[in-house]
């Protein structure tokens, strides 16, 4: 990767703490990520932060088509010339989260699976984007700090339990492919991070996908309230129709949200939606 730091430094090109920017420079990491992502010759991929392209390289080496997304537009020259002999390789310089749905649907034209090395200050909006946007997704393979990782695999009853783990594990099948130290990047971030692979899975109805999100997001409202009380603050509830609810749905009246798997919180949905209270949160 020396070759790579040549570039960079001839570019003159500056770090920025904006971006997020940390690059991967170690060719067995960069394997291990293309690998973890199972891409073979036929794969269209959406790359989120090209970096200096070193990502980008190795999966222009297995992947049919590669589209890049770059926000930062000073790397320009140093992709261009890190990125010369990919004929595969499409770097667009865009905010991935600027980029509408039916955008991006047009220019991979297909099926296509997610490999990133995500900053950090965006994981949460780009799963989220990837995640409720009904692509057509082959599977989403990313780097993230470590803390997020184990969030996006968490058990139910755990602290990282949450509002990620259950967006994640409604539609996929998640699980660490490998933990990451900090100083596999240049910069050195200050925390540890890991390759997190989503098997896409869905697990819920669809129909009531929308429903489903809300429930999620009222249980996760107050993490150290009883789902009971967010049921309340949410929804204009008042106490005595969460007990029934929560009676219907065969819930403790003192369970937390953490506390409630996939299943759970699909069997609340669903109550919530018989009692109509999706269609009239100002019901008492």
């Amino acid at each position: 990767m020396s070759n790579v730091l040549k570039v960079l430094k001839n570019n003159g090109f500056a770090f920025s703490k904006k971006f997020g920017q940390n690059f991967i420079l170690d060719e067995d990491l960069l394997y291990d990520i293309v690998e973890g992502a199972n891409i073979n010759n036929t794969d269209t991929v959406v790359e989120i932060g090209a970096g200096a392209g070193t990502l980008t390289s190795a999966l222009c080496d297995k992947a049919a088509k590669v589209f890049a997304f770059e926000i930062d537009s000073r790397l320009r020259p140093v992709l261009n010339e890190v990125l010369a002999d990919k004929s595969n390789a499409n770097v667009i310089y865009e905010d991935i989260m600027k980029v509408s749905p039916a955008k991006l649907k047009e220019i991979t034209g297909g099926n296509f699976k997610v490999v990133a090395n995500l900053p950090y200050y965006i994981t949460s909006p780009v799963l989220f984007y990837f995640l409720e946007n009904d692509f057509p997704l082959d599977g989403i393979t990313v780097m993230v700090q470590k803390e997020v990782a184990l969030r996006m695999v968490a058990k139910p009853g755990t602290s990282d339990y949450g509002a990620l783990t259950l967006a994640v594990c409604s539609r996929s099948d998640p699980y660490i492919v490998k933990e990451v130290g900090r100083e596999k990047f240049l910069p050195p971030p200050s925390v540890d991070s890991a390759v997190v692979r989503m098997d896409m899975k869905i697990k819920i109805d669809e129909s009531i996908r929308e429903q489903f999100d809300k429930t999620v997001k009222c249980a996760f409202a107050m993490r150290r309230k009883t789902l009971e009380n967010n049921l309340m603050r949410s929804f204009g509830l008042n106490r005595s129709d969460c007990a029934g609810i929560l009676s219907a749905a065969k819930i403790d009246e003192k369970a937390r949200g953490e506390t409630l798997d996939l299943d759970k919180m699909q069997s609340l949905t669903k109550v919530l939606i018989q009692e109509n209270v999706f269609g009239d949160k100002n019901r008492r």
